[in-house]
């Protein structure tokens, strides 16, 4: 992988997080939640799967800086992976409770400013210069999403992820690397099921562990921007 530290943003329950520091023993991770509840779970769960002693929760809001310094949640990673909240502020019904529209909502910003440009430019900022950054999202936001990356991120590629392989993608996953000024590559699609409902031979390989996506990203100097060399990770 290359990697040796990670942030996981808007971890939840740390699945992702834990996923990849247990398969690369030299990773150490900061899994970063603004829900405390679901920061304790993550905290459980590394200790759960042997990997407490790598692992360190922040329970903060990273898009501000204060509490990104009084968290020390610092910069440099190699590696940070993030599952934004999907919807903006009043486009879709929010759940009444609290926890779950905060894990499906942006929450607008103080200033004025789009949430979601706001959260991946925080993100992209805790990368060193090299570093890989990879994210899901929905298609409709792949504009937004890539105007955000503005020249922070290049040799970006997008891994469109479709239902069935007869059916419209309905998630992206979308990486990039810290300075790089290599050109977008579009990934052949990932389909999850069959027209049965089952799961894909590959969706299958992939939830067991037994198979790496690899989105061709690998961390190293900016203008280093080859594809030849894959950092690969689970989804």
């Amino acid at each position: 992988m290359g990697a040796q530290r990670l942030i996981d943003i808007g971890a939840g329950s740390g699945v992702v997080g834990l996923a990849l520091t247990q398969r690369c023993a030299g990773l150490s991770a900061d899994l970063v939640e603004i829900d405390t509840a679901l920061a304790a779970l993550a905290a459980e769960n590394a200790a759960a799967n042997d990997v407490a002693e790598r692992v360190n929760i922040v329970a903060a809001d990273f898009t501000s800086t204060a509490e990104r310094r009084a968290s020390g949640l610092l910069g440099g990673a190699d590696l940070v992976v993030t599952n934004p909240p999907f919807f903006a502020s009043g486009s879709v019904r929010a759940s009444p409770d609290v926890g779950r529209a905060r894990a499906h909502i942006l929450a607008d910003t103080n200033d004025g400013g789009h949430p979601l440009r706001r959260w991946i430019v925080a993100a992209v900022a805790l990368l060193a210069p090299g570093g890989c950054f990879v994210m899901i999202h929905r298609p409709e936001a792949l504009p937004e999403v890539l105007e955000a990356f503005g020249r922070r991120l290049g040799s970006l590629a997008i891994l469109p992820i479709h239902p069935r392989a007869d059916e419209p993608a309905h998630r992206l996953l979308i990486g990039g690397i810290k300075g790089a000024r290599g050109p977008l590559r579009l990934l052949p699609p990932l389909a999850l099921h069959e027209a049965s409902g089952a799961f894909t031979s590959l969706a299958e390989a992939i939830h067991r562990g037994d198979v790496l996506l690899d989105l061709g990203l690998r961390r190293g100097h900016p203008s280093d921007h080859g594809p030849e060399s894959g950092l690969t990770f689970t989804v």
